[in-house]
């Protein structure tokens, strides 16, 4: 056995990404994120509920940068666990297994995911008199 050492099992090094696994993996990370952004929407309800010195505190950081792309990034993962939710429901009726479908669906939701946030933030800021 002084031959090439080789793995046993298919190893990150030789395993090419495909969609259907990078669509699984993200559909669990988004799904971790939604977990805690509900975990901060429920510190702006004690905030808002707290008082006017709390809530205009965690306002304040919800408009800085940081607060920003955090909310941003939870929309992109609430519309993409949304559309990959979506899929699912699909997958569980019978329809959208052959791997054409898989493909064509899951190009689908990211480019819905790009679609809907960004329509999300311009009606919101369009709403607040950005525009």
């Amino acid at each position: 056995m002084a031959g090439h050492p080789r793995p046993l099992s298919p190893h990150l090094q030789i395993y090419r990404r495909q969609l259907t696994s990078v669509t699984s993996i993200l559909h669990r990370l988004t799904g971790i994120g939604l977990a805690v952004g509900l975990l901060y929407l429920v510190c702006w309800l004690v905030a808002a509920a707290s008082g006017l010195e709390s809530f205009d505190r965690l306002q304040s950081f919800n408009g800085s940068i940081i607060g920003r792309l955090l909310l941003l990034g939870w929309s992109v993962a609430f519309f993409y666990h949304m559309l990959n939710g979506l899929r699912h429901l699909a997958w569980d009726a019978g329809w959208g297994f052959e791997l054409p479908a898989a493909y064509k669906t899951g190009t689908a939701v990211f480019i819905g995911t790009a679609v809907l946030t960004l329509l999300a933030w311009v009606i919101g800021y369009y709403q607040m008199g950005a525009f």
